[in-house]
C-alpha cells in the first residue's frame, strides 16, 4: 500500500470507537483518524493511564486497522473564535467553563498542547485540527475594515498560537489544519 485510506471518526462520535472500527473495517479502511472525543481518544486518559494508548490501537488492530493520526477539531477552534453560545455545545464542560470568551481560549488552548503530547505518546506524528480566527467574518470587507482590524487579528492568531506550536515541536509533531480559515 502507498498511502494508507483512513477515515475521520469525528462525524460519528454518537458511536463507540468499535462500531466505526468494525464498519470501517468491514468498508476496505486502512486505518482510522481519532476524534478526540466522543469515546474515540480521550487526551486526559491517554496521558494518565499507563495502557490507555494501547487499548485504542488493540480495538483497531482487532478489525486489521492502525492510527497514523488524531484530530482535536472542536478545540482547536475555540483558540482563536470569538467565543460566543454557540460553542458550548461543541466544546467539553471542563473546557466551556463559565463560558468566559478568553477562559474558554486558554483552555481550548492547553486542550491542544495535551494533544500534542498525547500523539506523541501514542506514536503518531500529526494532529489535524481547525485554528478558529478573530478575523474570519472579516475576510469580505464590507463595511471596509480597517487595516490595523486585520493586523490586530494576524497578532492574535500568532499570539494564542505560536505557544501551542512551540509544544507541538517539543513533542516533534505536526499539526494540520485544512479548514476554510486556517490561513488566518
Amino acid at each position: 500500500m502507498s498511502r494508507p485510506v483512513t477515515l475521520f471518526t469525528g462525524q460519528w462520535a454518537d458511536l463507540s470507537l468499535e462500531t466505526i472500527a468494525k464498519k470501517a473495517s468491514q468498508w476496505g479502511y486502512d486505518g482510522l483518524e481519532l476524534a478526540c472525543w466522543g469515546n474515540h481518544f480521550d487526551v486526559h486518559k491517554a496521558l494518565e493511564k499507563d495502557h490507555y494508548c494501547e487499548q485504542r490501537k488493540d480495538l483497531l488492530a482487532k478489525y486489521n486497522l492502525k492510527v497514523w493520526s488524531i484530530s482535536n477539531h472542536l478545540n482547536g477552534q475555540a483558540v482563536c473564535d470569538p467565543i460566543d453560545e454557540r460553542h458550548k455545545d461543541i466544546l467539553a464542560p471542563q473546557v466551556w467553563g463559565d463560558g468566559d470568551p478568553e477562559g474558554v481560549s486558554e483552555r481550548a488552548a492547553e486542550e491542544i498542547k495535551t494533544t500534542a503530547r498525547t500523539a506523541a505518546k501514542l506514536g503518531v506524528d500529526v494532529v489535524n485540527g481547525f485554528t478558529g480566527s478573530s478575523i474570519w467574518s472579516k475576510l469580505y470587507s464590507f463595511p471596509p475594515n480597517k487595516p490595523d482590524m486585520v493586523d490586530n487579528g494576524f497578532k492574535d492568531f500568532a499570539d494564542r498560537w505560536n505557544p501551542i506550536l512551540d509544544v507541538f515541536d517539543e513533542e516533534g509533531i505536526r499539526f494540520v489544519s485544512f479548514h476554510e480559515n486556517s490561513f488566518l
